[in-house]
């Protein structure tokens, strides 16, 4: 399988899946995405994969949706991306197999989603974590909105999704939304680590496992479906290309017009 923008690599029964974009901090285009989708179900097919990693190429894990391609949303393509978006993340969370988010850099707007969607995530000192939605006239609706709540609280939750603030690693993981912070240098070898103590478990007891605590954020995906939905309205509008042109422009975006 050849691709343009992730890196797909088998070692024995350890897949790595790397956005492979670096030089826009791993943010995803909708072909970004297709190619996960396709990496994450030759994962989910080989018998001989046992346990998956997730990561971005570089100093970075992922700043989600690439706002160079947002900036061209009209209701039409947002609605289409976004249900790309939805295929990734139903294939990530049905993956029968471990899935471990290895984070550098930042992980911010759908790529703290991204981190959310695995089943652990194991991070650098250095990495930041958060939303970044209504920052830039847009709304983090795949799974943040949803599952935040169950894993750092509901005032923490609106806290992350509607104010947009970063935090660190330790903070990230201090609140729940991680699960391990270790030193740079250390990174590989404790995701390595992770990688042979799931190796080390009946991998049908695993599969077991992850679908039946799978089974309360399952009843979430109607709240994404209807997230999307309500998105499109935003998607195309002049107050979403205000956003994310004042992102591309290095300014402060002016919503006060949009409050007449």
């Amino acid at each position: 399988m050849k691709f343009e923008d992730i890196i797909y690599e088998k070692k024995g029964p350890v897949a790595t899946i790397t956005i492979n974009r670096e030089a826009r901090y791993n943010a995803f285009t909708e072909n970004t995405i297709e190619e996960m989708i396709t990496a994450f179900r030759d994962c989910d097919e080989d018998a001989s994969v046992g346990v998956v990693v997730l990561t971005g190429a570089g100093a970075n894990f992922s700043t989600g949706g690439d706002v160079n391609m947002e900036n061209e949303y009209t209701a039409a393509t947002g609605r289409r991306i976004c249900k790309r978006t939805l295929v990734l993340s139903t294939m990530m969370r049905n993956l029968a197999k471990p899935l471990i988010a290895r984070v550098k850099g930042y992980a911010i707007g759908g790529g703290n989603e991204l981190q959310i969607l695995c089943d652990v995530t194991i991070a650098s000192e250095e990495a930041r974590f958060g939303q970044a939605g209504p920052k830039i006239g847009n709304v983090p609706i795949w799974y943040a909105t949803q599952m935040l709540q169950g894993l750092v609280g509901e005032k923490k939750a609106r806290e992350i999704c509607m104010f947009c603030f970063q935090y660190s690693a330790q903070e990230s993981c201090d609140m729940g939304m991680i699960n391990k912070v270790v030193p740079e240098d250390q990174l590989d070898a404790e995701v390595e680590k992770w990688c042979q103590r799931a190796l080390q478990m009946s991998p049908n007891s695993l599969r077991v496992a992850k679908v039946s605590l799978n089974y309360a954020s399952d009843l979430l995906y109607g709240g994404v479906v209807h997230g999307i939905e309500m998105l499109y309205g935003l998607h195309g509008s002049d107050e979403f290309h205000e956003g994310t042109s004042a992102f591309l422009e290095k300014r402060k975006p002016d919503f006060n017009q949009f409050r007449k």
